[in-house]
């Protein structure tokens, strides 16, 4: 068995949908595909539910805007699918009725049952392709798979409910191509979660590690991990070989490449996790896997945007007291915000967090009740690996570093972008 992960930007279209099967057709069955959903329609989706909440533009009108771009791939493909037809027109009509009849009263709850539309409309129309192209494809809906608690938009799997049912849904014989959504799951009482934005990744490395497959391909828009975004830095190359360990690294400190949850499903079961290009499919890309990496002598750059950097201080001078740093990383966790870099003093602790401004305004709002808190928003962590000064330099110059971080191999930053 082999997993195959595809992301939204290759199969944003019909054109996409048909390479992707050019592309699993070079390999031998029996494989598990995991499709996000179709290029920007997560975006368009978050946006529907922050129009609920909002109270700007009209959910329902943006509701039917994506949907009728889901008809029009389904067209260009010229799909008569009496069954995929059946599945979107309920699907559809039960998440209008959904935005018309309750209202907007659980953030991340509404997130989850809203967002999720877009990999089933996606994994559905590709099957139903796939299908009509002759392979003996089986849809699989991961919500009834892939079991989690209520954790909305981060939610945890249950691993031990979940194992069986995989197992069950994903036989290692009988059927060429298991193809399943990423990104999204269920809870035991038939709600919709999710896994984290980019979590389709995640998906794939789970479903590996439960089905003792033996690789994972995740195809990108770049021909495999480099050591810059290349729109950042157009200098940038690709990385050859990673180690578990400095692919979970990198991707802690923000390389987009790789969902950080990834690596440990795969490291546990000593799966190799290969990021190919799905435009040069004959590339090698990079494969990642085994525990030393091979020493490389240039920089790696990571640029993790959108970051705000708050400082929470003492009011009393007791943060020497561990309580108090228990008590506010529990905030953190409890309004779901991720900590991507910690610095702490005698009297305060600085953290640099993704600027989600939903939980961050209720977090801020918390912590203002026993602390004194500061913070400075647009800002960027960077961070870099085997640096040099001159790689400091390189991304540093002209910003002003509003916190820094050393060790041996690796250099973070908080840098106020101008």
């Amino acid at each position: 068995m082999r997993v195959f992960k595809f992301g939204g930007a290759s199969v944003r279209n019909a054109e996409g949908i048909k390479n992707l099967g050019k592309i699993i057709s070079d390999f031998d069955y029996p494989m598990i595909v995991v499709v996000s959903a179709f290029g920007k329609m997560t975006n368009m989706l978050e946006a529907v539910v922050n129009s609920r909440y909002e109270g700007s533009g009209d959910p329902l009108l943006m509701l039917k805007n994506i949907f009728d771009h889901h008809l029009q791939v389904i067209e260009d493909l010229e799909l008569n699918d009496r069954v995929l037809m059946s599945f979107m027109d309920s699907s559809f009509n039960k998440l209008n009725e959904y935005l018309s009849a309750n209202e907007a009263v659980d953030y991340d709850r509404e997130y989850d049952q809203i967002v999720s539309a877009g990999e089933l409309w996606s994994s559905r129309i590709i099957a139903s392709w796939l299908q009509h192209e002759k392979h003996n494809c089986k849809w699989i809906d991961i919500r009834q798979v892939l079991l989690t608690d209520t954790r909305f938009r981060d939610a945890n799997i249950l691993w031990e409910k979940s194992l069986p049912l995989v197992k069950n849904a994903f036989p290692g014989s009988g059927t060429d191509i298991f193809l399943t959504q990423g990104f999204i799951a269920g809870t035991v009482t038939g709600l919709i979660t999710t896994l984290g934005r980019e979590g389709s990744d995640y998906t794939a490395a789970v479903l590996a590690n439960m089905t003792d497959a033996a690789e994972v391909q995740v195809w990108k828009d770049v021909p495999g991990v480099l050591n810059a975004d290349p729109k950042w830095l157009e200098d940038a190359e690709v990385l050859q070989y990673l180690s578990y360990k400095e692919a979970v690294e990198m991707s802690f400190s923000g390389a987009k490449v790789i969902h950080p949850k990834t690596i440990k499903p795969l490291h546990n079961k000593g799966i190799p996790l290969i990021v190919r290009s799905f435009m040069d499919g004959g590339a090698p890309g990079t494969l990642i896997m085994g525990e030393e990496a091979e020493k490389t002598t240039i920089p790696v750059f990571i640029r993790k945007q959108d970051q705000i950097l708050i400082s929470v201080l003492s009011r009393d001078f007791s943060f020497a007291i561990g309580d108090n740093l228990t008590n506010i990383f529990r905030m953190f966790y409890d309004h779901g915000i991720k900590v991507n870099l910690v610095q702490a003093s005698a009297v305060s602790v600085a953290v640099c967090a993704d600027d989600d401004v939903r939980r961050i305004r209720r977090l801020i709002s918390q912590l203002e009740t026993h602390y004194r808190v500061i913070y400075n928003n647009k800002v960027e962590m960077l961070t870099i690996r085997q640096y040099t000064p001159e790689a400091i330099k390189r991304v540093c110059q002209g910003h002003e570093i509003l916190l820094e971080q050393k060790t041996r191999l690796a250099v973070r930053l908080v840098v106020k972008m101008s």
